[in-house]
């Protein structure tokens, strides 16, 4: 299909997204054409690795296409959105566990459903350009696509801190905080992807490998652990507002534009994450019970109005930041009476 490349070459099986002008936003037709093809090479012996890249400069992949989410949604057709998620939820779960090496290469943006096709690979690649983000709590939603799984994975409390207020991690924080490997300048990619479908000699990758850019995490871990520890969203606002100093004034901001209860329910996801082994399905799972009710019981299809159909930027949330939603974020996130799609 035009929207994503996929062939072999020599002993690999290439994914290319194709939609720059879109900056590679995910389509339910590219994802369900992605899991065929990766489903189809498992099996395949003469196929030894996956490579997925991505053609512009801009973007690996920005997130899911959510425009027909939207149209759809007003018209109260939630099912559309709700089979999206749980194609796509699965095929983030068979990433993370491929049983054949599954290489990404991110350039430019990384967010949302990007993050779910690259980030839970075996070898994830980044280069000068690259911004990683999971920006869901501005739209109305989680972080998803297996996404809270790598964040309750983070040093100390970076996961609560990345996940509220959606900041952007550059090459060096990227991997700081678990969502790649390692660091090669764009210009060598064509060259390495280039050997490695020829090779299939992995070598190749640690071999190119360099030192990123020095990133500010590491320098703000000592802030975010003292800020971000509470349980609640409303712990960690009565920490950030105990002190002014530009990381707080940064995280109030942020706060006070995305939604109360989706950085509630983000919060509470990554707690029941760390609280157990994280494993991705169990993390998928609560994703998918935020997801699935985020139109008709939660505030992703105003998030989506403000920020991409009207773009007015001011959206009007279901609950205020003053006065977390504490019993409804237990609702989101309660299991459903009808069994559970497995992941």
């Amino acid at each position: 299909m035009s929207d994503v490349t996929i062939r072999t070459c020599g002993v690999a099986g290439r994914i290319t997204l194709a939609r720059p002008q879109a900056l590679n936003a995910m389509t339910y037709n590219m994802c369900m054409a992605i899991k065929e093809a990766i489903t189809d090479w498992a099996a395949n012996d003469s196929v030894e690795m996956v490579i997925i890249d991505a053609e512009g400069d801009r973007a690996f992949c920005a997130g899911g296409d959510i425009q027909e989410i939207y149209e759809r949604g007003v018209r109260g057709d939630y099912e559309y959105a709700r089979n999206f998620w749980r194609e796509e939820y699965s095929m983030n779960a068979m990433i993370d566990g491929y049983p054949k090496p599954y290489v990404a290469f991110m350039q430019g943006y990384v967010m949302g459903g990007g993050v779910g096709i690259s980030c839970h690979g075996s070898h994830r690649i980044v280069c000068e350009s690259t911004r990683i983000a999971m920006p869901e709590c501005a739209i109305g939603l989680v972080p998803d696509v297996g996404g809270s799984h790598i964040l309750a994975k983070a040093p100390g409390h970076m996961g609560k801190y990345a996940a509220t207020t959606g900041a952007r991690h550059g090459p060096a924080d990227s991997i700081y905080a678990g969502f790649a490997d390692t660091y090669i300048p764009a210009e060598k990619w064509s060259g390495i992807k280039e050997s490695l479908s020829r090779s299939g000699n992995l070598a190749l990758i640690s071999e190119a490998a360099e030192s990123p850019p020095k990133g500010r995490f590491g320098e703000l871990a000592e802030a975010i652990d003292r800020h971000f520890r509470g349980e609640t969203l409303a712990e960690i606002l009565e920490s950030v507002k105990s002190e002014k100093c530009g990381f707080t004034r940064e995280v109030l901001s942020a706060f006070s534009r995305n939604s109360p209860l989706s950085m509630g329910c983000a919060i509470e996801i990554i707690n029941r994450l760390r609280n157990h082994a994280p494993n991705i399905r169990t993390a998928l799972e609560l994703e998918y019970r935020f997801t699935h009710r985020s139109m008709d019981e939660g505030d992703f299809l105003e998030g989506i109005r403000a920020a991409v159909i009207d773009k007015d930027r001011s959206p009007k949330w279901s609950h205020d930041l003053e006065d977390p939603p504490n019993e409804k974020i237990s609702g989101m996130l309660r299991p459903f009476e009808d069994p559970m799609p497995k992941f």
